[in-house]
């Protein structure tokens, strides 16, 4: 490794980051994270702070399982990669994915395809959703619904169903046949709807009527977050999803879940469909499949959507994949990283823990006006909307939200900026403690606005 001069001259000079500026990156160059341990990380300067972000909403072990690392560093001495197209598998492969399998069996999930991270299993779910309805003989199910605010990659397939204009807007254009429904976003809603319930009914009627307008029969599938994460942690009314889960049954429209966020403990269930009692028919899920230590991502596939690939004839090959599906030291990664999951019950954790820095964002809202709106509650996932005036809702200035972030990270805390919104995804072993420094980082920071 190089020292730290050089590290801090070429910072942002030859990388160009995802999600930012490059010009900007090189004016202000990012923080460089050197070290981390359990939910704490480290810069190249020597102050260390909560993570509350996760890493980016991954980190779902903390960063010191020691099972996971040899487990990854096992494999690379066993066997550090060999293709899985047709034709070839691996042990590692082999195993995870009926771990993977069994992991999800309780949502209707038969079969596991696995791809290099959320993007791919997007993309992987959305392809071979159009490929089903053509098996089923109903090649005109080509179009895809989804909500404004959700966060579904950034491949062209995922950009095109993703429900905020920052993601598509320079890309344009995208896919054709996509169409998105108002987000049960109850601070900010076309209908001005605060009731979460009414704006559930709301929305299915918009559902209702856009399945209508494009005919039912063109469209292929809805693809929804169970609670938004990128989006601003939108947590829908408990009766939505089963509600999307209703109107897409009776239309013959295939229900897919995203869970690259909410998979995996992060709702305080080990997924967010069963969260709200919804069995999808497909489910794309990542990061906390191997607790971001390891590019592993996998579109998961019910029993339904399974028997319809496999008995049909040739066209039910599936010629879709990566050189890096169901890699070894991936599946090494992912085995490892289920045992952990399940043997520390990291769901029952992000359940209280997420319930304790929810209300402690309450308690801040109360001190401060430029609180407009505060969101989770529902394991560990919080998010945070800044104004600058309430009784308006004006959305809070860059500036000002810059300061906000330096401040919380100099007093002990790590969090993310999603524009006006502060994002909180912390990883699922964090601790009482850490929470409540992350609350104190926080009160710093909204009294340094």
């Amino acid at each position: 490794m190089k020292d730290e001069n050089f590290l801090k001259e070429n910072n942002a000079r030859q990388l160009w980051h995802p999600m930012g500026h490059p010009g900007d990156a090189q004016t202000t160059p990012p923080r460089i994270i050197k070290g981390a341990t359990g939910s704490t990380i480290t810069d190249i300067d020597g102050h260390s702070a909560v993570d509350a972000v996760g890493g980016l909403w991954c980190v779902n072990l903390g960063y010191s399982n020691d099972k996971v690392k040899q487990a990854i560093a096992n494999q690379l001495f066993e066997l550090p990669y060999y293709s899985a197209f047709a034709g070839t598998s691996n042990p590692p492969a082999i195993e995870a994915a009926y771990a993977v399998q069994e992991f999800f069996a309780e949502d209707g999930i038969e079969r596991v395809f696995f791809t290099s991270g959320g993007s791919d299993s997007v993309e992987t779910c959305l392809r071979l959703a159009r490929q089903y309805h053509g098996l089923r003989g109903e090649p005109t199910r080509t179009k895809f619904l989804s909500l404004k605010k959700g966060y579904h990659g950034t491949h062209f397939g995922g950009a095109s169903v993703n429900g905020n204009n920052r993601f598509r807007i320079n890309y344009e254009p995208l896919l054709p046949g996509c169409f998105h429904l108002p987000a049960p976003y109850s601070y900010r809603n076309p209908f001005n709807e605060t009731d979460p319930a009414r704006l559930a009914q709301l929305i299915a009627q918009a559902m209702e009527d856009e399945i209508a307008f494009q005919g039912a029969n063109t469209i292929a599938a809805f693809i929804m977050e169970p609670i938004q994460g990128a989006g601003g942690v939108i947590v829908p009314h408990e009766t939505f999803m089963p509600l999307m889960r209703e109107i897409c049954d009776r239309h013959g429209i295939l229900l897919i879940s995203d869970e690259v966020i909410t998979g995996f403990g992060r709702t305080g269930d080990w997924s967010g469909a069963r969260h709200w009692g919804v069995k999808p028919d497909m489910m794309s899920t990542a990061k906390g499949i191997t607790s971001g230590y390891f590019p592993v991502g996998a579109a998961l596939m019910s029993g339904k959507v399974a028997e319809v690939f496999e008995t049909s004839g040739a066209d039910g090959g599936i010629y879709h994949g990566y050189t890096y599906s169901a890699h070894p030291v991936g599946a090494a990664a992912v085995i490892a990283c289920l045992e952990e999951t399940l043997r520390l019950n990291t769901k029952a954790n992000a359940a209280v823990r997420g319930q304790q820095l929810y209300d402690g964002v309450l308690k801040l809202a109360e001190k401060y006006s430029i609180v407009g709106d505060v969101r989770g509650g529902h394991g560990l996932m919080t998010g945070i909307e800044l104004v600058s005036d309430r009784a308006a809702k004006t959305p809070m200035d860059n500036e000002t939200m810059q300061r906000i972030h330096r401040t919380a990270y100099e007093a002990g805390a790590m969090v993310r900026l999603g524009m006006h919104n502060i994002l909180m995804s912390p990883p699922l072993t964090i601790t009482e403690s850490e929470v409540n420094t992350i609350l104190a980082a926080l009160d710093k920071g909204f009294a340094a606005a």
